[in-house]
């Protein structure tokens, strides 16, 4: 399915001058493309999505609001599947086109990419599919979220491995990429099997070194066998749509993430990329509906190797959702990857800046954007979580908690924000004391 931005969109203030500043081309002057140009040429991205306008929303990373041109995709969708749904769902059996728009974003194989509903069920998925046996020691971090040690004890559970959780570092507001990828390497035995991470902690904003760490178990890897090599696992859900990074940047074996978070897809989307050699060390634990399985059971045949397209789960979803997924990659793909993260840095490096120089506040989110993306976790001295984020929504904001043992209160800066955004946050917040 191709997918047409809207004229009014993103072009009118980023392509003209881009969000860099550039200036206009031929005989138009610095002043006269300064008056040409909106005053925020990020207005035009925040036009796209229907947002009520009577709050300052900062939990965009929870569950995303649709963009017009996602909205339209799935409403068209949706009426192809009402008028005919037998010849709608014929027409578009095929997942082609929607893996080939994410490799195309993810810079990676279509042939690479299984197609689930969420972070959560891609990371089942593999965990559950991984050929695990007794003694084998799978190595995490405490830090990640309850879908990964789910996922994790599930699989242990099953095949008689063992989880080991430990520490990257004492406080988010001070790790280092060394100190991380060191914890991992010094962590590493000769049982380890599976190194299961997250890109960004959404307990603390801390972004991982995820390259680093791959080359840590890389080099763990060097003259071992085959079938006693690690495997390294990332959550990548909130580095999705914020990182301009490829598949090969991070340098990870297997990757999930959902696509109704930073990357603003239809809800219920998302994606489990693997390198290709390592697909077939997998084995399904739901049924695929994609043809080579389903021919080998009509055939009364052993299935084939696994490949990504058997590692997505088969049953009916809601299709006018998948379907629509290439709507949300072109929509980032329009404005640019690296517009996209050098936005959504500069709004959390405001916020992160502003938070730092209050008495009252204590900061947990590394300030270098090297480690940290676009959640910002602080605390209030005297207050609650929840009494911090009672008394922003008093004000029209909405925040959110971290939902661990220990919780901070998070806001989340987006492309749904403006700088005047952040400044409201911090009054609100500056106020509290």
């Amino acid at each position: 399915m191709t997918t047409k931005l809207p004229r009014r969109s993103l072009l009118a203030g980023l392509l003209l001058m881009g969000a860099t500043g550039c200036a206009g081309s031929g005989a138009m002057t610095t002043a006269s493309a300064r008056r040409k140009a909106p005053a925020d040429p990020w207005q035009s991205v925040r036009d796209e999505f229907d947002l009520s306008p009577a709050w300052i929303h900062m939990t965009a990373f929870l569950l995303a609001s649709h963009p017009r041109p996602v909205r339209e995709a799935i409403e068209r969708l949706r009426r192809e599947l009402d008028e005919n749904p037998v010849d709608a769902l014929h027409a578009r059996e095929d997942p082609a086109p929607v893996r080939e728009a994410a490799a195309a974003y993810m810079g990676a194989g279509a042939e690479e990419i299984a197609l689930t509903d969420s972070t959560t069920m891609g990371l089942a998925s593999l965990y559950l599919g991984l050929p695990l046996e007794a003694g084998d020691e799978v190595l995490t971090t405490e830090h990640d979220h309850y879908s990964t040690h789910e996922s994790l004890r599930l699989a242990a559970e099953r095949t008689g491995a063992v989880v080991r959780k430990i520490a990257l570092y004492a406080r988010g507001s001070a790790a280092t990429a060394t100190e991380m990828a060191g914890a991992i390497e010094a962590a590493l035995t000769p049982a380890t099997r599976v190194v299961a991470i997250t890109w960004v902690h959404s307990s603390s904003g801390v972004k991982t070194p995820v390259r680093a760490i791959a080359e840590v178990v890389a080099r763990a890897n060097q003259g071992r066998a085959p079938g006693k090599r690690v495997v390294c696992c990332v959550d990548g859900v909130h580095g999705f749509g914020v990182e301009d990074a490829t598949m090969a940047d991070l340098g990870c074996d297997f990757f999930a993430a959902g696509c109704h978070k930073w990357m603003f897809g239809p809800r219920g989307t998302g994606v489990l990329w693997g390198r290709r050699e390592l697909w077939p060390m997998l084995r399904p634990s739901i049924p695929p509906f994609g043809r080579a399985a389903y021919e080998a059971w009509l055939r009364q045949q052993p299935p084939p190797p696994t490949t990504a397209d058997m590692m997505s789960p088969g049953g009916f979803h809601s299709f006018e959702h998948r379907w629509a997924l290439p709507a949300a990659f072109a929509f980032h793909r329009g404005i640019g990857k690296a517009r996209v993260a050098a936005r959504i840095h500069a709004l959390n490096r405001q916020c992160k800046e502003g938070l730092k120089g209050m008495g009252h506040v204590t900061l947990h989110t590394p300030l270098d954007d090297a480690l940290s993306a676009g959640i910002v976790c602080f605390e209030v001295a005297g207050m609650t979580p929840e009494a911090v984020v009672g008394r922003l929504r008093e004000r029209k904001i909405i925040a959110s908690t971290s939902p661990y043992a220990t919780s901070y209160v998070r806001v989340a800066p987006s492309l749904l924000n403006s700088e005047a955004d952040v400044e409201a946050v911090l009054r609100a917040i500056r106020a509290l004391a």
